[in-house]
């Protein structure tokens, strides 16, 4: 995190690093099973609890997220 914002690194392979926006890695890391790793420095600094009853319309929008396209949107 630098001023409030968070840098992430795909670790892909031996050693090799890229510099990656969350947003964009998503997907491709669910898609292959990869579990999100998260210094817990960051999570005491920006993370947030999402009470249990909240957790299925937080799942409802990720999938609807998942399956959305720009044109859903066109007038």
């Amino acid at each position: 995190m630098k001023e409030n914002i968070f840098y992430a690194d795909l670790l892909l392979g031996e050693g090799v690093r890229v510099s990656a926006r969350t947003q964009r890695l998503d997907r491709p890391r669910a898609a292959a099973g990869a579990p999100i790793r998260c210094a817990e420095q960051v999570l005491a600094e920006a993370g947030i609890i999402i009470p249990d009853e909240q957790e299925d319309e937080v799942e409802k929008f990720r999938e609807f997220l998942e399956q959305v396209t720009p044109e859903d949107f066109a007038g």
